[in-house]
C-alpha cells in the first residue's frame, strides 16, 4: 500500500524551530543554524509513530515536524502498529516502535522479524531506498548474545528496550533538519536520505575519530548504544554536506554463489536473503570452506564521480576470512570463509568490557567518491553453532567434518527457531585415504547405525528427514526409513 498523499507540511515561519524550552548545546546548535540559512529545518519531514504512543517524540518539541496520525479504520487493521512497511510513504519520514514479539515460540525484536520472515529483508530495503528511516530497540536479541542472523544498515536498532530509541530520534530528526535546503533535495530525489542518515550516524560515534576508525568494525556493530551518540558532531557534518559531495547507495551482486538452495540433513535453503545493500547466508553444510564472489557493478554516485571501494571485516576471525580484491577500484571481491564456532566480540566502546558471543561474520563494502564514504552495504554468513561440529585436519592438511553433535536441545543450547533445528544424535564421519568421504556412524540412544556415502544405512534401508514439533515447541528433525513408494 503506497501513501501518495501523505507528506511532511511546510515550516510555519511563525513557530519556532524548536521548543523554546530546550537548552541543550545540540538544539541551540541547530537553532542557530536555522536562523542564519545554512540549514532547512522541519519543513517537509514526517515522523511515524508506530507503538501508539508508548515511547515518542513530543509533539511540541519541535514545532514545525509533522506528525502521522492513524483513522481508526487503519488502526483496525494494526496497519500503525510495529514493524514499518505495510504502507510505503513516498517521502521524507522517520520513525519508530519500541516494541518486540515478547511471546509465542519465536519471541524477537522488530528486526530480527524482519530478518527472519519472507519478504522482510526486501521491504525494510524497500523503505531504505525511499528515504525512509526507523528506529527499533534490540529487546534481548542483544544481551550476553548477538542472536541477529545478519547486519544490515537499513535501520537502527538501539541497545535495550522501551524508550532507547528515543535519543536515536532525536539525533535523527535534529540531523534531517540540519541538511541545507539544497543538500536535502538532492539527496530526496537520489533515493538517499536514509542511507546518508546512516553514515553520518557511524561516522560520528564517540569511537570513531578518523576514516580508518570509520573503515573498521567500531562503526559497524549490529546494535547501538545511545552512550556513543555525538548529536552536535551528527548535526555539523549534515549541515556541511553539499550536494556535489552526497555518497552513494552501495548496490551489490552475487557473481558466484558457494552457498547451496539444499543442504544439510533437512535440504534447507543456506540463501536468508539478497537484497541490494545486504546479502545473507545461513551455513548449513557440512564444508570446511566457502566462496562467494560479490560485485559492486550496480552502484553509481549520485554526481558522476569516479568510485574506489574498501571491503572490510567487520566480524569474524580474521584467521578464517580472506577477502580478495578483484580490480584494482575494487569494484568485486573474492570472499572466502571457514567455518566459525561461536566466538566472543571484543566491545566496540574502548571503555567496555562486555564480552559478546557471536555466530556471525559481517564484511562492510564502502564506496568513496574521493569526498565522502558511504554507508556500509553488508555481506552475512551466520553459522550453526548450537550444533556441536568438530573439524581436523586430515594427512593433506585439509579440515574435514569429523562430528556433529545435533542434540541441542539436551545440550541446552539456543537456537533460532524459524532458522534452525535439533535432532538427538551425533555423526561421525570416516575418510578413505584419499580423503573421499566413506561413510558415518550415528550415535542415538545408546544405539549406533553404520551409514555409506549414499546414506544407505548398513541394513540397506534408506532414511528419510522430517522437521515436527517438540514438546517444547521448538523444531526437531526425525529420522526414520523411507517411503518406498518415494
Amino acid at each position: 500500500m503506497i501513501g501518495r498523499d501523505v507528506k511532511g507540511l511546510p515550516a510555519n515561519p511563525d513557530l519556532p524551530t524548536v521548543d523554546p524550552a530546550e537548552t541543550d548545546p545540540a538544539t541551540r546548535q541547530l537553532q542557530g543554524l536555522v536562523a542564519r540559512g545554512i540549514s532547512q529545518g522541519f519543513g517537509g519531514i514526517l515522523y511515524e509513530n508506530r507503538d501508539r504512543g508508548h515511547s515518542i517524540l513530543p509533539e511540541t518539541l519541535f514545532p514545525n515536524l509533522t506528525f502521522l496520525k492513524y483513522d481508526e479504520a487503519l488502526k483496525n487493521q494494526w496497519l500503525d502498529y510495529g514493524l514499518a512497511g505495510p504502507i510505503l510513504y513516498p517521502e521524507l519520514v522517520f520513525g519508530n516502535s519500541s516494541t518486540a514479539q515478547k511471546h509465542g515460540k519465536a519471541p524477537r525484536s522488530l528486526a530480527r522479524i524482519a530478518m527472519t520472515t519472507p519478504g522482510g529483508a526486501a521491504r525494510a530495503y524497500r523503505d531504505y531506498a525511499a528515504n525512509s528511516i526507523y528506529i527499533y530497540p534490540e529487546h534481548k536479541d542483544h544481551d550476553e548474545v548477538d542472536l541477529y542472523p545478519a547486519n544490515w544498515p537499513y535501520m537502527i536498532v538501539s541497545q535495550g528496550s522501551s524508550y532507547t530509541d528515543m535519543p536515536f530520534m532525536k539525533a535523527v530528526a535534529l540531523t534531517l533538519a540540519a541538511f541545507p535546503q539544497d543538500t536535502r533535495d538532492a539527496l530526496l530525489e537520489a533515493g538517499l536520505i536514509a542511507p546518508t542518515i546512516q553514515m553520518i550516524l557511524r561516522r560520528n560515534l564517540t569511537m570513531v575519530r578518523t576514516r580508518e576508525h570509520y573503515l573498521s568494525a567500531a562503526a559497524h556493530p549490529t546494535v547501538f548504544s545511545s552512550k556513543w551518540l555525538q548529536v552536535g558532531r551528527m548535526i555539523g557534518q549534515a549541515a556541511a554536506l553539499r550536494p556535489e559531495d552526497i555518497p552513494p547507495l552501495v548496490r551489490l551482486r552475487v557473481i558466484e554463489d558457494g552457498f547451496l538452495r539444499r543442504a544439510g540433513l533437512a535440504n534447507r535453503d543456506e540463501h536468508l536473503f539478497t537484497t541490494p545493500s545486504s546479502i545473507a547466508r545461513i551455513w548449513r553444510d557440512f564444508a570446511w570452506e566457502r566462496q562467494m564472489v560479490i560485485s559492486t557493478e550496480p552502484t553509481s554516485d549520485p554526481n558522476g564521480r569516479d568510485l574506489t571501494f574498501d571491503w572490510v571485516l567487520l566480524c569474524g576471525d580474521p584467521a578464517r576470512v580472506r577477502i580478495e580484491p578483484l580490480d584494482a577500484s575494487g569494484r568485486s571481491a573474492r570472499i572466502t570463509v571457514n567455518w566459525h564456532d561461536a566466538f566472543a566480540v571484543r566491545p566496540r566502546d574502548p571503555e567496555s568490557d562486555i564480552l559478546r558471543s557471536s555466530s556471525r561474520v559481517d564484511i562492510g563494502v564502502f564506496a568513496w567518491n574521493g569526498r565522502t564514504d558511504s554507508a556500509p552495504a553488508m555481506v552475512s554468513i551466520s553459522f550453526p553453532t548450537h550444533q556441536k561440529r568438530d573439524y581436523a585436519p586430515d594427512h593433506d592438511g585439509i579440515r574435514r567434518l569429523v562430528s556433529v553433535d545435533y542434540d541441542a536441545e539436551k545440550r541446552g543450547a539456543e537456537f533460532d527457531p524459524l532458522l534452525h533445528w535439533s535432532a538427538g544424535w551425533s555423526d561421525h564421519f570416516t575418510y578413505s585415504e584419499a580423503g573421499r568421504l566413506s561413510g558415518w556412524e550415528r550415535i542415538a540412544d545408546g544405539g549406533r547405525s553404520q551409514f555409506s556415502t549414499d546414506g544407505l544405512r548398513s541394513d540397506g534401508m534408506k532414511v528419510s528427514y522430517q522437521l515436527l514439533e517438540s514438546d517444547g515447541g521448538k523444531p526437531v528433525l526425525q529420522a526414520a526409513p523411507a517411503d518406498p513408494t518415494d
